[in-house]
């Protein structure tokens, strides 16, 4: 391209006749206006005619010199061919008929049906079939303009370039000849055998193959359409796949959707990561993650949010909520079939999630999101209602179907504590425990509860009257191998307790209230998740809240037996020292 610049410059400034003609017709790109002052050409910097079959001035093109028949003009190594040239030596203007070429020494070539260049301007016009290439790219279009003086070409009709990897199709773009950048303006589409490139403006190096984009932009996998990227503003390695992208940006992958603020992706390791407002969405398992920073890894199917991340599993009724310092999420082949994809969701380091049903605490949590089955490690905690359950380890069991919770398993100093009435502040909790626990659900609340190995329970123990009023009889201590306590409105019924059986039950003016709770009591009100929103944090650091011990029967028993015991003493003979 720079060669027909020169080539095309010492053609219009050769000195031929001085007598005047009239002016040439000029594409409108180069009506610009001129002094028309011919501009004599350097000794050094005049072309040679190096063959034409016909030379002469035609009165065709009003007295200005005519070449025709295999035309071949050489300047400094450089070699233009045309059927015909024109050149206007008071314009400083040359006319390139019938397969015009131009062959650059460094073995870049353009072909057109004609040439126009206006040597004062130093701007030319190649039309009709034009052909670009160079050790780069070729480029085809049906009018290409150029400038000299910023070294540029330019085209607005349409056309292709292709650089034996890739074609790219455009409307409009310019090529800056010194740094190889390509500037597509105008339904620009780049394709390769690997992947699609479609957007409105697009700047690529040539010599780097780095394009960037300037406006909504998708490259799309061509193995796998569903998996692609779209941004607005970002740069792309196309030697090495890679994506960097800085403006509403999304990465389509495995049927997820990745965004944030500034984002990086690498097609042919599936890695990607962004940063600022990050959220993963999984439509198909209708669940997103959100956090400060994530990662994703396609190949693997997995994924990794931090800074504090929460994720959002959607129900129909009642949707799930977790948070923690690590969220991940992947999909792993079911054992049994493994075209059966199932998926998973743990929370590691101060886990928490929220359901209405359910919330809970621990140092890690796993959810198998397929199978509804969760594990909660390290000092689980779970409310449901009033009641609380704690032990080494939980599992909690969910109907995929109805969403539910259907029950519970506790492995290790399982420990079930319920109030037994939530309208009062009372210090009353009915409490089960023992090495393994099983609790069930009934209609979303804690129904029943199987302990098994050193079991035991605190209950109160109530009675109803003819008018069904509930009368406190008193508390019924327990210690089995295997109990069965069914939970109730307000109470804790022991409905079995065999294997060693010890059972009590005291009255309430027999039992002192320390005896009332075990020693490991841990009711907790403080770190209680009440509402979704309490997992953002650490802990919500609720106030404790005040239960008011009731012992005034005991205590009333005890200053009874303090009398009495006073009595007796008083009877007693004195003993007088003589």
């Amino acid at each position: 391209m720079r060669l027909i610049f020169f080539l095309l410059f010492f053609i219009s400034t050769v000195t031929l006749a001085q007598e005047k003609q009239k002016p040439a017709q000029r594409d409108p790109y180069l009506q610009a206006p001129v002094t028309n002052t011919p501009q004599p050409a350097k000794p050094e910097n005049k072309v040679k005619i190096i063959h034409t079959d016909y030379l002469k001035k035609d009165t065709k093109y009003d007295g200005n010199q005519y070449l025709s028949g295999n035309v071949q003009i050489e300047h400094q190594g450089s070699i233009l061919t045309a059927d015909e040239v024109v050149i206007y030596n008071d314009e400083n203007f040359v006319k390139a008929i019938g397969n015009t070429k131009l062959q650059n020494t460094d073995g870049s070539v353009i072909t057109a049906g004609e040439m126009e260049y206006d040597g004062n301007t130093q701007k030319g016009v190649a039309r009709k079939n034009v052909v670009l290439t160079d050790p780069k790219q070729t480029i085809k279009t049906e009018i290409m303009y150029y400038d000299r003086l910023s070294n540029q070409a330019y085209f607005n009709t349409g056309g292709t370039i292709s650089d034996g990897q890739t074609m790219m199709y455009t409307k409009a773009a310019t090529y800056f000849l010194d740094t190889k950048m390509i500037d597509f303006v105008g339904n620009v589409k780049i394709d390769s055998k690997d992947y699609i490139i479609e957007g409105p403006n697009i700047k690529q190096n040539q010599n780097t193959k780095v394009a960037e984009f300037f406006g909504p932009t998708t490259i799309t996998n061509r193995a796998n359409p569903k998996n692609r990227i779209y941004t607005e503003r970002g740069t792309y390695r196309m030697n090495s796949k890679e994506a960097f992208l800085t403006k509403n940006s999304k990465i389509f992958y495995n049927d997820k959707i990745l965004t944030g603020d500034d984002m990086y992706y690498n097609q042919l390791t599936g890695f990607g990561k962004a940063t600022g407002n990050v959220t993963l969405d999984d439509p198909k398992e209708r669940r997103y993650i959100k956090g400060g920073y994530g990662e994703i890894f396609e190949k693997k199917d997995s994924a990794m949010m931090t800074k504090n991340p929460y994720a959002v599993k959607a129900f129909e009724k009642d949707s799930m909520y977790f948070a923690a310092e690590k969220i991940l999420s992947y999909q792993r082949p079911d054992s049994a079939d493994p075209t059966i994809k199932k998926s998973f969701l743990r929370a590691f380091k101060k886990g928490r999630f929220y359901k209405s049903n359910a919330q809970g605490r621990a140092d890690s949590i796993a959810f198998n999101e397929t199978d509804g089955v969760m594990h909660m490690y390290v000092k689980p905690i779970l409310w449901s209602g009033e009641k609380q359950v704690t032990g080494d380890k939980v599992e909690a069991y969910f109907n995929t179907k109805n969403e539910n919770i259907d029950s519970l398993k506790v492995i290790g100093n399982a420990f079930a504590i319920s109030k037994v009435d939530s309208l009062n502040l009372k210090d009353e909790f009915n409490q089960v425990k023992g090495k393994l626990m099983t609790v069930y659900y009934e209609n979303n609340n804690i129904k029943e509860a199987k302990v098994i190995g050193n079991a035991q329970a605190i209950a109160y123990a109530d009675d109803e009257d003819e008018n069904k009023k509930k009368e406190r009889i008193g508390i019924t201590l327990s210690s089995c191998g295997i109990i069965g306590a069914l939970f109730e409105e307000k109470g804790l019924q022991i409905i079995s307790c065999s294997i060693g059986a010890v059972s009590d039950t005291y009255p309430m003016s027999k039992i002192e209230p320390a005896k009332r709770k075990f020693p490991d009591f841990n009711w907790n009100t403080k770190d209680r998740i009440r509402k979704w929103q309490d997992i953002l944090v650490d802990t919500p650091d609720y106030e404790e809240i005040q239960y008011t011990s009731d012992g005034d029967l005991y205590n009333k028993a005890q200053e009874a037996v303090e009398k009495e015991k006073a009595k007796e003493e008083a009877k007693k003979p004195k003993r007088v020292r003589k």
